[in-house]
C-alpha cells in the first residue's frame, strides 16, 4: 500500500473527528514491545505443546505468539495495530485494524512542540518514543522495517531519519 493511502486513511480519519490538520506522512505501528513478545510468546506455546506431539507443539507456537504481541498492547494500553499520522503540528494515533483499514478510534493526539522524539534501531523493528517534555510521559511504539508499512516515513517526518 502507497504512503500516501496510507495517509489518505489518515487524513479521512482527522475529517471524521472534525479534525482540520494536513497529514504529512503516515504509517503503521504496534505497541513496543509486540516483536518481543511474539518471540517469548512462540517460544513458551511450542514448548508447552511440543510436551503433546509435534502438531500440537506448531499449534503452541501459532497460539503464543499471538499471545505474546498482544500481551504487549495490554500492558501499554495502546491498541494492537495502530496508524500513526504526522502532520506540521501534531502527531496522531489511530487505532486501526490493518495498514489497509480505515482508522477506528483516535487513540492520542500530541502537540509537536514540546515534544522529544527518541529512536532506537532494533533487529527488525524502529522503536520510535515520543515524550513530553513538560511531564516527561512517553508513547512507546515499533515500527516494522518492512517498507510497506511507512513506519520509516513517519520518524523521517518527525526529523529523525532520514528517509
Amino acid at each position: 500500500m502507497s504512503e500516501e493511502r496510507m495517509a489518505g486513511l489518515v487524513q479521512d480519519a482527522l475529517a471524521a473527528a472534525g479534525i482540520n490538520d494536513e497529514v504529512l506522512a503516515a504509517g503503521q505501528f504496534n505497541p513496543r514491545g509486540q516483536s518481543g513478545g511474539l518471540f517469548a510468546g512462540g517460544l513458551a506455546g511450542a514448548e508447552g505443546g511440543g510436551l503433546l506431539g509435534e502438531a500440537a507443539g506448531a499449534i503452541g507456537l501459532g497460539a503464543g505468539s499471538l499471545a505474546g504481541m498482544h500481551a504487549a498492547g495490554v500492558r501499554s494500553g495502546l491498541p494492537d495495530k495502530m496508524l500513526v499520522g504526522v502532520t506540521a503540528t501534531t502527531v496522531y494515533g489511530f487505532a486501526s485494524p490493518t495498514r489497509h483499514s480505515q482508522p477506528t478510534a483516535l487513540v492520542f493526539q500530541v502537540p509537536r512542540a514540546g515534544l522529544t522524539v527518541q529512536v532506537y534501531q532494533r533487529v527488525n523493528v524502529r522503536v520510535l518514543e515520543l515524550i513530553d517534555e513538560a511531564s516527561g510521559s512517553r508513547i512507546e511504539l515499533e515500527g516494522n522495517r518492512l517498507p510497506v508499512t511507512h513506519s520509516q516515513d513517519v520518524i523521517a517526518a518527525l526529523g529523525s531519519l532520514s528517509p
